[in-house]
């Protein structure tokens, strides 16, 4: 209920059995990964919105909706904390540095070593896609405010901010001399840019819906981009003609993987399917359900890629071998309560998991959320868990939960209730709604569910 910016409590992490064959201890830290075996790392407080994979070892990254990023290395994560919403997507740098961007408008360069940041501000909306220069001198942002960032990582010059239009940029690639960047916009449109120029070449194509992600590979020289209408298409990078429609009845395209050796391209979508396409003639090798329930947001192919990494929902990231990925566990079998069928609910409970279950728990232990636990939220004064950095409006507001503020809460939305606030904008319009979430929170969070 409140607009709690999390800091991380000490829980357990689990990896399962499978996991630990992917990540056994080594002499010096090394690892080495089982392309056979299904894998999944667990431990986040919230949905896996991203993922990148080290080139020359097994480490993982994951972005998640708990503010965090997990740096998966041997038997475990550690946790990089600096991020004050979301994170949507991480970047390897290099074996040593990373960049990550989220709904707090901020990039984040990580020392993977120390666990510590260097934070990079500029853009006035939420970033949504990076990409590493080739050479790892610069770094390219896609923001919602209209424009693309490009951040020298030497310091010698100030960050840019190209722009065109003015519409959301939801994702980047770097061309592979660096000279220039591929973006991909709500507006249905690709455009190529000149970086040092800060000028668009030309554009590409003009699809009739946004555009949510794009793959760029000039060594065959074809573009493939992921639309919200489902379209998946692949284009010339010279003359911009489509080569291949992979596009199937599955809508929003909300993630896209290149395998190493760029032989297969991967698609996700908000059904929960992954299609893995060969790229030498464009037919669909593998495609197969992911997810047993919600989207697909963030895919990776493992360093030799014989798997497929792909995030959801769950509070962990799940790997699969290629070969046996029709014939191994989903994702969202029920792990999180909002997941539920709302036919089992009644009202007061459904509208906690539409609105809160993603951010807050019910008990005052156990699982890590993006916000604090509920447990004993009535008569408490925001801004009062011990454990989670707060906006500042919120610890020096006064505010007292009870019927009447969540009340407010929710009908007014927090971003005017409690202006200033990192809470989702979300509003809840009939009375009885929000008359029957507050009976519901009475209930459970005096009563300790475990939820």
């Amino acid at each position: 209920m409140t607009a709690a910016l999390r800091k991380r409590n000490s829980v357990g992490v689990m990896l399962t059995a499978a996991a630990m064959l992917f990540f056994p201890l080594h002499e010096g830290g090394n690892t080495t990964a089982r392309a056979s075996e299904f894998f999944k790392l667990s431990g986040h407080g919230g949905p896996v919105k991203g993922i990148d994979v080290a080139s020359d070892s097994d480490a993982i990254l994951t972005a998640s909706f708990d503010y965090s990023v997990g740096s998966w290395i041997d038997s475990g994560p550690r946790w990089l904390e600096g991020h004050n919403a979301a994170v949507n997507v991480v970047k390897y740098i290099d074996a040593q540095t990373a960049v990550s961007g989220g709904d707090d408008t901020e990039l984040r360069i990580w020392d993977l070593k120390s666990g510590t940041s260097q934070r990079l501000s500029g853009h006035r909306g939420k970033i949504m896609g990076l990409d590493v220069s080739p050479d790892g001198q610069n770094v390219a942002s896609a923001s919602w405010d209209g424009t693309i960032g490009i951040w020298s990582l030497d310091g010698t010059s100030p960050p840019r901010f190209l722009a065109d239009s003015g519409i959301a940029v939801n994702d980047v690639a770097f061309s592979a001399d660096g000279a220039t960047v591929y973006s991909a916009s709500r507006d249905g449109r690709i455009r190529q840019w000149n970086v040092r120029a800060g000028t668009v070449i030309r554009k590409m194509t003009q699809h009739g819906f946004g555009i949510n992600m794009l793959i760029v590979n000039e060594t065959e020289g074809w573009l493939a981009y992921g639309a919200v209408d489902g379209g998946t298409r692949v284009i010339d990078l010279d003359t911009a003609e489509v080569m291949a429609d992979l596009t199937l009845d599955r809508r929003p395209i909300l993630a896209m993987a290149l395998s190493p050796d760029r032989s297969r391209l991967a698609v996700g979508d908000g059904d929960g399917f992954i299609m893995v396409v060969d790229t030498a003639d464009w037919t669909i090798a593998k495609d197969f359900r992911a997810a047993k329930r919600g989207p697909v947001w963030a895919l990776e192919f493992s360093p030799d890629g014989r798997s497929i990494y792909a995030g959801g929902i769950d509070d962990a990231m799940f790997a699969w071998p290629l070969d046996s990925a029709d014939q191994i566990e989903l994702m969202a079998e029920g792990e999180r309560t909002f997941l539920i069928d709302p036919e089992q609910m009644n009202n007061g409970e459904r509208q906690f998991n539409r609105k809160c279950s993603i951010c807050h728990t019910l008990t005052g232990g156990g699982a890590r959320r993006a916000g604090p636990t509920l447990a004993g939220v009535f008569g408490r004064e925001a801004g009062a868990v011990d454990g989670y950095n707060y906006t500042e409006v919120l610890e020096s507001g006064g505010i007292i939960w009870s019927e009447e503020t969540i009340g407010s809460l929710f009908e007014l939305g927090p971003d005017v209730f409690v202006p200033g606030t990192k809470m989702p904008m979300q509003r809840i319009a009939r009375k009885q709604d929000r008359d029957d979430l507050i009976a519901f929170l009475k209930a459970a969070t005096v009563a300790g569910s475990d939820r």
